[in-house]
């Protein structure tokens, strides 16, 4: 009997992985021009984290959560989102309380949703997100979204856009839940059973459902902006004025309200413009959530955040036909001709991998042939074959693939030079 990987979730193989390694690697250089710092937190945390932080109203925490009791008759849940445990992270270790604010920290790893699988969305999925915690400046929130803009712009993806929208205070909210009560209520049968619930417990949500987005109603809904006050639309303002200075493009939709219960103020999100991507064009959502660490049992520390989809990113990359360069390549792939050589071989390409050459050899006894074929299709700029000939001179000829040229030089010489030698080859085929 065979068993296949679980419904949802995929293998990385080499060949993918490398792409992977490339995305990271570009997170990790921007994160560092932007002044973040890796944060890494458990994959399972305590049910409740999520109940109070995401909403008992959300899709996440209603539908899709993996929640299970543990040994000690604890309930714990493999997170849906990076948000909550990084802001638990921030109060427990009471990373307030360091001299230099904002926090500025970001994370990578998988995080889990039993949800329908799509082009881009598996049930396992990796997330890279960044959070800025302990200032309410509107220029931070133009930061946070340019981050995320600078990964994409890096990475090669041309057909994005940024759309915002401002979520307003408590004030704010509060004035605008009470319109869409009365607009919902007189016609709410028409809608989903989970409409019917959030009705009453938060009708923002409402704005959110994927099932009814088609209903005449949700067009002519009360829009937030409207409900704003003078507080909060100043500081909307202030937000597109700093993404102004940044010559960010953005639109703004009144009717962007983000899957999430603690945001407020700016909500964002950067969707692919790529044809075929398919119907669900986010890549990435975030926003900013004054008083989830209050929330979470620490002082006042206003936040923002968001979160990208590793797989979406790649999907939006293949979708506009771009590829990475400068992927991991084989700098050297030695070939040998008979025990004695192997011997040889088996030295040589220790030696090249200690002083950072990428190095490999056949581990099949095969012939010549079949070596250089290897070579071939492993993508290696150079080889080498040793025979008896190469053993009894100390001397072998350095063979640079992407145009046949050739080099007698020393084993010696090609380990302790090969920079310089790969460096002068290329620059002479050019």
């Amino acid at each position: 009997m065979s068993i296949n990987v679980p419904r949802g979730t995929k293998d990385l193989l080499p060949g993918e992985t490398e792409k992977w390694q490339a995305v990271e690697e570009l997170i990790r250089d921007t994160c560092r021009l932007f002044q973040y710092k890796e944060i890494r937190t458990p994959i399972f945390e305590h049910t409740e984290l999520f109940t109070r932080s995401v909403g008992d109203t959300t899709d996440i925490v209603q539908k899709e959560m993996y929640t299970f009791t543990d040994r000690g008759d604890r309930s714990l849940t493999l997170r849906p989102e990076g948000t909550a445990p990084v802001v638990r992270s921030f109060v427990e270790n009471k990373l307030f309380g360091l001299a230099n604010q904002p926090v500025k920290l970001y994370y990578t790893g998988p995080m889990f949703r039993y949800e329908r699988q799509q082009a881009g969305r598996y049930r396992q999925f990796v997330q890279f997100g960044v959070e800025a915690i302990g200032s309410k400046d509107p220029s931070i929130d133009a930061e946070v979204m340019a981050l995320a803009m600078t990964v994409y712009q890096k990475a090669g993806i041309k057909k994005i856009k940024l759309v915002i929208n401002s979520l307003g205070d408590t004030d704010s909210r509060q004035a605008h839940r009470v319109a869409l009560s009365a607009h919902f209520s007189p016609h709410i049968q028409e809608f989903c059973s989970d409409c019917q619930n959030r009705l009453e417990k938060n009708p923002l949500r409402i704005l959110d459902c994927k099932v009814d987005r088609e209903n005449p109603l949700m067009a002519t809904a009360p829009k937030l902006p409207d409900y704003l006050n003078e507080e909060s639309a100043a500081y909307f303002g202030k937000v597109k004025h700093y993404l102004d200075i940044l010559n960010i493009k953005y639109e703004v939709d009144p009717n962007l309200v983000r899957g999430l219960d603690y945001y407020n103020h700016t909500a964002f999100e950067i969707m692919s413009e790529g044809e075929g991507f398919g119907a669900i064009t986010t890549l990435a959502g975030g926003g900013r959530y004054n008083g989830l660490v209050e929330d979470l049992g620490g002082p006042e520390s206003p936040g923002i955040g968001f979160g990208m989809s590793i797989e979406r990113l790649l999907l939006a990359l293949e979708a506009e036909g771009q590829s990475f360069e400068n992927l991991p390549t084989l700098d050297v792939y030695v070939v040998a001709m008979g025990e004695a050589a192997k011997d040889k071989a088996v030295s040589f390409v220790s030696q090249l991998r200690q002083n950072n050459v990428s190095a490999e050899m056949d581990y099949l006894d095969r012939k010549v042939k079949a070596q250089m074929k290897s070579a071939d299709r492993l993508n290696a700029k150079f080889s080498v074959v040793i025979g008896d000939n190469e053993l009894e001179s100390g001397i072998i000829s350095l063979k640079y693939l992407a145009n046949g040229n050739q080099q007698q030089l020393t084993f010696e010489e090609i380990v302790a030079n090969f920079t310089e030698i790969a460096s002068k080859a290329t620059e002479e085929s050019a």
